[in-house]
């Protein structure tokens, strides 16, 4: 198997992967996952797409992730890891759709409008 490229994005995060075949190390920004992801929330989310298909300690997955916070970039690894499984074996689809791990988040920081304190909030009104 030739390696396989994908990208995820969460928020502001941007991940992009380079799978192939290996003993199952996933290297982030050039630590490991559980070195760069300390809570353990965070590194169930990387792993979920893998364990969801069978395919724990298979691939080497190398990482560059940008932009965003913790959550966000885990998120988006997540969704890309989950691709690129997709890419390796289109079998495994209706299982990782089904478990919501292709659909990406499309939630963004709503922009900060002029005259106005935050994006919606609004000076306080005085009558007098």
């Amino acid at each position: 198997m030739e390696g396989v490229n994908t990208t995820g994005r969460r928020k502001s995060a941007v991940a992009r992967i380079y799978v192939n075949e290996g003993k199952g190390q996933i290297i982030v920004n050039d630590r490991d996952y559980r070195e760069y992801f300390t809570t353990h929330q965070l590194r169930y989310i990387v792993e979920q797409p893998l364990t969801l298909a069978e395919v724990t300690g298979k691939y080497d997955i190398k990482a560059n992730l940008d932009g965003g916070g913790l959550t966000g970039q885990a998120e988006a690894l997540c969704l890309a890891i989950s691709r690129a499984i997709i890419k390796i074996d289109p079998e495994k689809k209706p299982f990782l759709k089904s478990n919501g791990l292709l659909t990406r988040d499309p939630r963004e920081v709503e922009r900060k409008k002029p005259g106005r304190p935050k994006a919606r909030k609004r000076f306080q009104f005085s009558k007098r």
